[in-house]
């Protein structure tokens, strides 16, 4: 079975390298191991919003890092995947909501030497679709529609993911 077909949260999974200026070099590394100097991975995070001005948010699972925190989809891009094809896969896989028949946008690129990857923000607007949701088990114990305010109040209650506090400059 190809790694990409196989079931997730997949363990080990596989991520493209690339140097400083964004460009793929033929390396390859799977999760968990360090990354050498130099060397950067993709991550994305993807905001879905509607014709009613809402944003899709989901609260993480209990065992996760920030466990039952909000925040938009996210997750790394995977060996062989554009930043595109991994901001689509990682909100069919967490919320059930296939986003390819919608064109999405990148709304903020910044390198983050720190954790070193380019950190690409996603935008999608999917209008007045109303998708399904089937949550990720493991990874995604509830999701709902919310308005700016919403958020603010979960940011001003500590229960925004610390990744997202950009969320006023794309919203």
């Amino acid at each position: 079975m190809n790694f990409k077909d196989a079931p997730f949260p997949f363990v080990g999974e596989l991520w493209d390298l690339y140097d400083k200026q964004r460009n793929k070099t033929n390396l390859t590394l799977r999760r968990g191991q360090p990354i050498l100097n130099g060397l950067y991975h993709l991550v994305v995070s993807i905001w879905v919003c509607n014709s009613k001005g809402q944003y899709l948010m989901s609260q993480r699972h209990p065992e996760k890092n920030y466990p039952e925190y909000w925040e938009c989809t996210g997750g790394s891009v995977l060996a062989g995947e554009t930043s595109l094809q991994g901001a689509i896969r990682e909100v069919k896989e967490e919320l059930g909501v296939d986003l390819y028949k919608y064109s999405g946008k990148i709304v903020k690129s910044i390198l983050r030497e720190d954790s070193q990857d380019f950190y690409d923000v996603w935008m999608f607007d999917i209008g007045e679709d109303c998708p399904e949701l089937i949550l990720q088990k493991e990874e995604v114990i509830n999701a709902k529609w919310m308005n700016v305010s919403e958020i603010d109040k979960l940011y001003e209650q500590g229960m925004l993911h610390p990744l997202l506090m950009y969320y006023k400059d794309v919203l």
